[in-house]
């Protein structure tokens, strides 16, 4: 059994939560174990108590205590990467939106998960050696979108640039904005939503709800771009923090639940009309963020993937113009 011992968050283990840094550090450990581990202050970061979702930044220390011989021993079932055939690895090649030696952009579409976890075998960061390029390293994630959310998502092609641009997000020097299509018309037109939220367990599984006593704070810029009289309206989104879920359930605070997301708005989230509109509405549409280089900022847009075309078509929208929402122009 190994006694305590101090680690270093590694340049390319930035922005991954402390669960999935012990995954990935010690695959022996059982979940379980682990959160005994953190409620019983075991772990810490920086000296402090810690939560298995928090995310890392590079250089803190984590504290892990004595473990057994085992829980360094990786688990003997657990899968290999899913394999790609060459046609789906050309079309996610087809999805890079921008590419130079530090950074790339890539339009995630709906349905494809982030990251693995419980029952998800395929999903993006299983199949990021297809966007090596001839790089000797597979690219990072720097941050993720929900599977049901397509859209803008930045990847890093150096552990440096993941440090650099991982740092950009910590300190809110990237800008993110989101499109959404939600089931009535948020009161008033614009404003702040500042509801802390917490994970919270129910018939449908886990669900992020608001908790004041013991939520992570969350804070979300909106802006309804066109409404459709008082049924529906096109609204954009800025989100000021990361949390899970975080626009989901905010837009489901405000009782006006976006399109499609059953799992938030329950039946009030379908239209009658749009009996086809069962996807999730929501589309990570431009990011802003310092190029790692330094100096110019980077700035990358999506086009709406095919469910969300259709729904705009529907009401006449025009995608090309949202009115700058958020003063923040076009250069």
């Amino acid at each position: 059994m190994a006694g305590v011992q101090l680690l270093e968050v590694k340049a390319d283990e930035a922005d991954i939560r402390l669960d999935r840094w012990f995954t990935r550090r010690f695959p022996g450990l059982n979940h379980g174990k682990l959160q005994k581990l953190l409620r019983t202050g075991q772990v810490r970061v920086d000296g402090a108590r810690a939560k298995s979702g928090q995310r890392l930044e590079a250089g803190q220390t984590v504290r892990v205590p004595p473990l057994d011989d085992a829980a360094t021993v990786a688990r003997v079932t657990a899968l290999p990467p899913p394999k790609m055939s060459a046609e789906e690895a050309d079309e996610l090649r087809g999805r890079v939106i921008y590419r130079d030696d530090e950074v790339m952009v890539l339009d995630k579409p709906a349905g494809l998960a982030t990251q693995g976890g419980t029952g998800t075998t395929k999903h993006l960061d299983g199949m990021l050696d297809a966007l090596r390029f001839g790089a000797k390293d597979r690219p990072r994630l720097v941050h993720r979108l929900d599977r049901d959310t397509s859209g803008v998502l930045l990847l890093a092609r150096s552990a440096a640039s993941a440090a650099r641009l991982a740092e950009a997000f910590r300190s809110r020097d990237a800008l993110k904005i989101y499109w959404a299509f939600v089931v009535g018309v948020p009161q008033p037109y614009s404003g702040k939503i500042d509801q802390p939220l917490a994970k919270q367990a129910g018939p449908g599984g886990e669900r992020m709800a608001v908790a004041s006593d013991d939520g992570e704070s969350a804070v979300t810029h909106y802006s309804v771009v066109e409404a459709m009289g008082r049924n529906a309206a096109w609204v954009a989104l800025m989100p000021l923090t990361g949390r899970t879920h975080q626009l989901r359930a905010h837009m489901a605070v405000l009782g006006t639940p976006i399109l499609g997301d059953g799992k938030y708005g329950g039946a009030a989230a379908f239209l009658p009309d749009l009996a086809g509109a069962r996807q999730v509405h929501l589309h990570a549409h431009e990011i802003r963020v310092p190029h790692p280089r330094g100096g110019a900022i980077l700035r990358a847009t999506a086009a709406l993937p095919p469910h969300m075309a259709a729904t705009w078509r529907y009401f006449d929208l025009d995608p090309t113009d949202d009115g700058d929402p958020f003063g923040v122009g076009t250069s």
